[in-house]
């Protein structure tokens, strides 16, 4: 992992306006600079950045970051790559937490990768069969320059020309690129097939994919053949073809992803070049996550077959958890006679492009497959439909496009959006290193058990909402907002909220989770924070929204005007407040009379909680009042019809229906509803 120290350093010393402008030409407006937001079309500028806060904001998508976000989300690099660049740029040398070394394996596998790839790659001019197959597939030779395709031989141990330790070169193993056989005997794992390497986002070769030429009928094995799981592969998070479109992607603001190699070889020869593949596996959530940060639409394109509609719908299930308000995803599906390939070369580009503008949008796509699995217009029917999207709607943490797809889906069964938004699902993040490995960093430390003596991890997938407007208005919760900005700005002051004790996170307000939150990150930060370094720290928290809210808030001037000691007198009396409970003040259950303790709910109108108020009823009278009740409820048990006197009150007597005849009994008291003046968030 890379220590956050360093993160901070490094944060310190670059100029994002520089590491902006290289990308996206800015304008000087003001203290800022300014231009055309790079995620989202837009005609006039509403995208600044600020090189005193070291931060970029679109006012019109509400993007936002650091300069390492900005190369994650621009350029599509993990999270290492762009500190490792940045780290280049100021001349810097990125350390590693030693709690999680590199792979030692990974430098060298890379070097094996390339070596065996232009072996192919020079092995294929001299294999006619291979020639040939790519001239009837209408492959030029620049279109397999620019994928290095290449050739297998049926040597069993072909890859002895390239590699001079081929015997004991344990890399040959571990990459994929040979297997042991019965006593310790290696061979080629890709033998006699025509050879796509497949290259990460950055252009280095990490692993092969291999396609026979005959049927998988003679002995050869499948018909196409991947690398295995490597140190530096792997198939759930890789796409073919996703550094030469890299560009093209850019260009048109779409990606479309297909099932096949050929499939993008093929299209990138009529100049259809924003395409990818996945390599042999159902497309993941982190396939969705990468292209969306490239592209505002993703297109799915299957085959309209059987197995091409299972696979859009194992698509759409693992893109959920991916969505983005802003973003799209839409199905293509090919009639059954054709591919891509074959689609294009019959209708040509032009056709084709229109083909894909026809997609049906996710919300389309998902209503119309519900109603295939569950069809109907019976109650049955509907309810079934409505609780399989609702299992659907806890993986979508887009607010926008959450709220969207209930209403599309109540049109549809006839139950009301608020009744089939269930709470998104929350699913703790995992260890990096394991779901990750590229990432490298784990933000602000996990768990700090400086706020409250217990540990939490705010870090979530699926993340939550910011908050709404109506909790935004709340007198109490505005004044946690103003805390937690001023201690961004001035994080020395947050050490008057250390130790203060919360309550759970189930109960406690949002607001008072992210003053939590604002606390353990700001007692870490120096004076005078780097807004761009703050950012970082909550990148992937839940609060990330929230906290960009906080920093650009139209209130930091007027912070600026307050002295440190005006400050903490209001922290002071903010943590007295929390301390005190007096701050969210919480509904009581209103008590019963003692003397109606056994008589069940009391449903009084205005007239008889007058008669009932302060000394309605006093202490000579009660034992009589409670001795008729008890009596009354003995003649109901036997079936008996009673009439029952109210009881005598001092100076007069209660009206004859001062009590209601209610037919069952509570043993404990009851709350009213909620403070409406203080919603939960």
């Amino acid at each position: 992992m890379i220590p956050d120290d360093f993160i901070q350093q490094l944060l310190s010393r670059v100029d994002i306006v520089e590491v902006i402008d290289r990308q996206v030409p800015l304008k000087k407006a003001g203290a800022n600079y300014s231009a055309c937001c790079p995620f989202h079309k837009e005609k006039s500028p509403s995208f600044t950045v600020s090189p005193t806060k070291q931060f970029y904001h679109c006012f019109g998508c509400g993007a936002h970051g650091s300069a390492i976000k900005f190369l994650m989300e621009y350029s599509g690099k993990s999270f290492p790559d762009a500190v490792e660049e940045l780290a280049q740029n100021v001349g810097l040398t990125v350390p590693r937490d030693e709690t999680k070394k590199a792979d030692p394996m990974a430098g060298p596998l890379f070097d094996a990768m390339v070596t065996a790839a232009n072996f192919y790659k020079s092995k294929l001019k001299s294999a006619p069969i291979a020639v040939d197959y790519f001239k009837k597939r209408g492959v030029s030779g620049e279109i397999a320059k620019r994928y290095h395709l290449g050739w297998a031989t049926s040597d069993w141990q072909g890859l002895s020309e390239a590699f001079d330790d081929y015997v004991d070169n344990e890399l040959l193993v571990t990459g994929g690129l040979v297997k042991l056989g019965d006593g310790g005997r290696r061979y080629d794992t890709f033998r006699d097939r025509v050879m796509f390497p497949i290259l990460n986002q950055q252009g280095a070769v990490i692993g092969f994919g291999g396609r026979i030429l005959g049927s998988k009928d003679d002995g050869q094995g499948p018909k196409y053949l991947n690398s295995p799981e490597t140190p530096i592969f792997s198939k759930g998070r890789e796409l073919y073809g996703l550094f030469q479109a890299q560009a093209a992607i850019r260009k048109v603001n779409r990606v479309l992803v297909v099932e096949g190699y050929m499939d993008v070889i093929a299209l990138a020869q009529f100049d259809v070049e924003y395409v990818v593949a996945t390599l042999g596996t159902a497309t993941t959530e982190a396939h969705t996550q990468r292209l969306l940060r490239l592209a505002d639409e993703v297109v799915f394109s299957f085959d309209g077959d059987a197995a091409g509609q299972r696979a859009a719908w194992r698509a759409l299930e693992n893109a959920l958890p991916a969505l983005r308000d802003g973003k799209q995803v839409r199905f293509l599906f090919l009639p059954q006679e054709h591919d891509p390939d074959s689609y294009i070369r019959e209708h040509g580009r032009e056709a084709f492009e229109q083909f894909i503008d026809s997609a049906l949008p996710l919300s389309q796509y998902w209503l119309r497959e519900l109603n295939v699995r569950h069809p109907g217009d019976s109650a049955e029917a509907k309810a079934a439909r409505a609780s399989a999207a609702r299992e659907h709607l806890e993986l979508v943490s887009a607010p926008m496009l959450r709220e969207s797809l209930a209403k599309a889906l109540e049109g549809d069964v006839n139950i009301a959006s608020y009744t089939l938004l269930p709470p998104v699902k929350q699913r703790a993040a995992p260890e990096r290193a394991h779901e990750q490995p590229d990432s490298g960093y784990g933000g602000f430390e996990s768990g700090s058990p400086v706020f409250g003596g217990y540990r939490r991890d705010a870090r979530t997938f699926g993340r939550r909402p910011p908050m709404p407007p109506t909790a935004r208005n709340d007198p109490a919760t505005q004044r946690i907002l103003a805390a937690s900005r001023r201690m961004l700005a001035r994080p020395k002051l947050a050490m008057h909220l250390v130790d203060l004790p919360v309550p759970d996170a189930a109960i406690s307000p949002r607001a008072v989770r992210l003053l939590h939150a604002v606390v353990n990150v700001a007692i870490r930060l120096p004076d005078e924070p780097n807004h761009g370094a703050v950012l970082e720290q909550f990148r992937d928290s839940e609060f990330a929204t929230d906290v960009a809210h906080l920093l650009t808030h139209r209130d930091h001037e007027l912070d600026a005007v307050l002295s440190d000691e005006e400050i903490e007198a209001e922290l002071r009396v903010l943590r007295e407040k929390l301390e005190s409970g007096s701050l969210f003040p919480r509904a009581r259950a209103i008590e019963v009379p003692s003397h109606l303790g056994g008589a069940g709910i009391l449903a009084l109108s205005p007239r008889r909680r007058e008669a009932l108020s302060d000394s309605a009823l006093d202490a000579a009278t009660k034992p009589a009042a409670e001795a008729q009740i008890v009596g009354r409820s003995e003649q109901r048990a036997q079936g008996q019809k009673y009439a029952v006197s109210p009881p005598p009150q001092p100076g007069g007597s209660l009206d004859e229906d001062s009590f209601d005849d209610i037919p069952f009994n509570i043993t404990s008291n009851f709350a009213p509803p909620p403070d409406e003046d203080h919603p939960p968030f």
